[in-house]
C-alpha cells in the first residue's frame, strides 16, 4: 500500500448524512433561535411537526442549554482573558500592557465605588422622601382628629 493510499483509507466507512441529520446540523449551526423559528413553523403549518420539534428539543436538552453552538461567549471572554496575560516577548510592550491594565482596573474600582455612592445617595432621597410624606400624613391626620374633636365640642 503507498502513503496516498494509506492516508485515504480511515479503517471504517462513514454514511452519508440523512436529510434529518443535516437539518439538525445547520439548526445547530444557526443557534437556539432557528430551533424555535422551526418549531413555531412546524406549528404554523402542521401542528404534529412542530409538536415533533418541541419534544425533540426537550429530550435532547438543546432548549436548557445556553446556547445551541459549539463556543459560548464565556469561554471566548475567558480565553481572550488568558490570552492578555501572555507576555508578546516585546518587553516594552508589556510593561505598557501591564500599566494599562493597572490603570484601567483602577478606573474601574473607581467607577464602581461611584456608583455606589450615587445608589446609596438616590436611596437615602428616596428614604428622606418617604419619611417626609409619612410624618406630613400623620400631621394632616392629627389636624383632622383635632378638627373632629373641636367641632363636636
Amino acid at each position: 500500500m503507498t502513503p496516498a493510499n494509506a492516508t485515504a483509507y480511515s479503517g471504517h466507512q462513514t454514511a452519508p448524512m440523512g436529510w434529518l441529520a443535516k437539518s439538525e446540523a445547520w439548526l445547530d449551526s444557526k443557534g437556539k433561535g432557528a430551533w424555535i423559528a422551526a418549531m413555531v413553523l412546524g406549528f404554523v403549518f402542521f401542528w404534529p411537526v412542530g409538536l415533533a420539534l418541541l419534544f425533540y428539543m426537550i429530550w435532547s436538552k438543546n432548549m436548557f442549554r445556553k446556547s445551541c453552538n459549539r463556543s459560548s461567549r464565556s469561554y471566548e471572554m475567558r480565553r481572550s482573558g488568558h490570552a492578555a496575560m501572555k507576555t508578546s516577548g516585546n518587553t516594552a510592550f508589556d510593561a505598557y500592557k501591564t500599566e494599562t491594565l493597572r490603570r484601567l482596573e483602577e478606573e474601574q474600582e473607581q467607577f464602581e465605588s461611584f456608583l455606589e455612592r450615587l445608589r446609596d445617595a438616590k436611596d437615602k432621597a428616596e428614604f428622606d422622601q418617604f419619611m417626609d410624606e409619612r410624618a406630613r400624613k400623620t400631621r394632616e391626620e392629627s389636624q383632622d382628629e383635632t378638627r373632629r374633636e373641636d367641632e363636636t365640642a
